[in-house]
This record gives structure tokens, C-alpha cells and sequence, in this order.
């Protein structure tokens, strides 16, 4: 995990839980479109969407971004603090009981502990290509990837489960979700990385898993994308490969349960099912 340089008073409330002035932040009055990120780790953490007005002096909101956010008791025994799941940083406090919004949850967050990506910047690209817990390994640790979540696309079951997706009766793909900013990089940079990760050339399995949920695919999220992927598909078949990397059109992607997610940083491990191998 890499972090970012911090300033002196960003230190002071990421690593040492200090608190900014209230009405003091940025974020507090700022109601654009877009995702809120750690500032030490650059992870996405708060949707714009779950963002509201709680008139206390700091940024409020009522829904983290599955799994993100971490809660734990207090030093001072009387509060919960909630910290980034991914580097631990103070974020701030969460509340309930207030009744401020119908999810009756308030995360009280410090300005100085977060970031923020415009809706404009913020790029979308799903890829399946085998198990997703290596997938996600890969491209949740690529520089401009916001959030990397597991999940399953593609089939014909709405919110399927993973006991439902292996019995081979949904269609579903394992497949990651990949958020990333315009402005690090691009749907071609993630697209060479996906194809390195795993073997493009095997049809419905990806080593030892087999069946149609570990297809190699790219689920095509804008027009341009598929362009870009059979573009790299032609240099890859131009080396010999006989790739069965299929486009497919995006259609609803429901993120898997939460033990799926952050697979191999959980188990403090790494994949030895995806290993990149240079192809470009």
C-alpha cells in the first residue's frame, strides 16, 4: 500500500486522531458530484450521493462506501471512531439516534481527511477473468484506481449469491468493478493490465476453476471501450495468442459479499492465481 505525503496538520488528525476547527473544512458546505477519498491512501470512501447538510461544522454523511470504512471504540469510551479500512487513517466520528436522514447514521468527518474526485473524472470499467479475488488484488493496488469491488455480472439472476453463481444455473461472471480517475490513468492502461494478470486464451476457466463464472471478459461500460479492447486483442492475436477474451455489454454488476472483498489483503497474502506476465 502506498501512501501520500501529508502536511503537518494532516498528520496531526490522520495518524494522531485530531480534529479541525468546526465550519473550518472545505468538504463541509461542498455538495458536488463525485467520491470522497482517503487523503493518506487515495481509497474511496464516500459516495456525493450519501453527503447531506447536518449543520455540525464538518463534512456529514449517512452510507460509506461498502467496506471502506472501519469503525472501532474510542479512546474516550464514550464515542465510535471510524477509520479508513485500507491504512487506518482518523477520519472522525459516526453517530445514530439523530434521525437527521432515513438511514439515521451521521459520519462526522474532518475535511483534512479527505479527498475528492468530480463525477467528470471518475471512470468506470468491469473486467472478469477468473476467480476475482486475484483480479481485484491487482488492480486495487494499480496508481488512479479509486476502488476495486468484487462482484458478478452478466448473468440473469438478480442479486445473486455466490453458493447461486458456482452452481452454474445464474450465467454470472466473477468480475471486478473498477473505479478510477481520468486524470492517472486510463481505460487502455487497466485494460493491458487485465490481460497481463491472467491467460486470455483459456475458454471458461482460469487454471485449476472451471465453468462459465471464471470467463475472460470485459463488460463494455462506454462506446469507446470497446475500440480500445479489440485494439489490444489484435496486438495480442499478432504474437500468436488465440485470445477468447469476450466483450460483452455492461448490464447490472452486484458487488459480492463482503468476505470477497479485499480477499488477499485480508488474509495479508498475494495471488498466486494471477501472476502478471508482460505481454505488451
Amino acid at each position: 500500500m502506498t501512501t501520500n505525503p501529508l502536511t503537518p496538520e494532516e498528520e496531526r488528525i490522520i495518524l494522531h486522531r485530531g480534529t479541525e476547527p468546526p465550519f473550518s473544512g472545505k468538504y463541509d458546505q461542498h455538495f458536488e458530484g463525485g467520491l470522497y477519498l482517503c487523503k493518506r491512501c487515495g481509497v474511496a470512501l464516500y459516495r456525493s450521493e450519501s453527503k447531506f447538510n447536518s449543520g455540525c461544522g464538518w463534512p456529514a454523511f449517512d452510507e460509506e462506501i461498502r467496506g471502506a470504512v472501519e469503525r472501532r471504540p474510542d479512546p474516550d469510551g464514550r464515542r465510535t471512531e471510524i477509520v479508513c479500512a485500507r491504512c487506518g487513517g482518523h477520519l472522525g466520528h459516526v453517530f445514530t439516534g439523530e434521525k437527521l436522514t432515513p438511514k439515521d447514521t451521521r459520519h462526522c468527518v474532518n475535511s483534512l481527511s479527505l479527498d475528492f474526485v468530480p463525477q467528470e473524472h471518475v471512470g468506470r470499467a468491469v473486467f472478469a477473468g477468473g476467480c476475482f479475488w486475484g483480479v481485484e488484488y491487482h488492480f486495487s493496488r494499480e496508481p488512479g484506481v479509486l476502488l476495486a469491488t468484487s462482484g458478478y455480472i452478466g448473468g440473469h439472476t438478480e442479486r445473486p449469491s455466490y453458493r447461486e453463481v458456482c452452481s452454474h444455473t445464474t450465467g454470472h461472471a466473477e468480475a471486478v468493478e473498477v473505479l478510477f480517475d481520468r486524470r492517472k490513468t486510463s481505460f487502455e492502461t487497466l485494460s493491458r493490465l487485465f490481460f497481463e494478470i491472467h491467460d486470455p486464451t483459456q475458454v471458461d476457466r482460469q487454471g485449476p476453476d472451471v465453468g462459465e463464472q471464471y470467463r475472460s471478459a470485459i463488460f463494455l461500460v462506454e462506446p469507446e471501450q470497446e475500440a480500445v479492447a479489440k485494439k489490444l486483442i489484435r496486438i495480442l492475436e499478432q504474437q500468436g495468442l488465440k485470445v477468447a477474451t469476450r466483450l460483452e455489454p455492461a448490464a447490472t454488476f452486484w458487488p459480492a459479499e463482503d468476505y470477497h472483498q479485499d480477499y488477499f489483503e485480508k488474509q495479508g497474502a498475494s495471488p498466486s492465481c494471477h501472476v502478471r506476465t508482460r505481454r505488451f
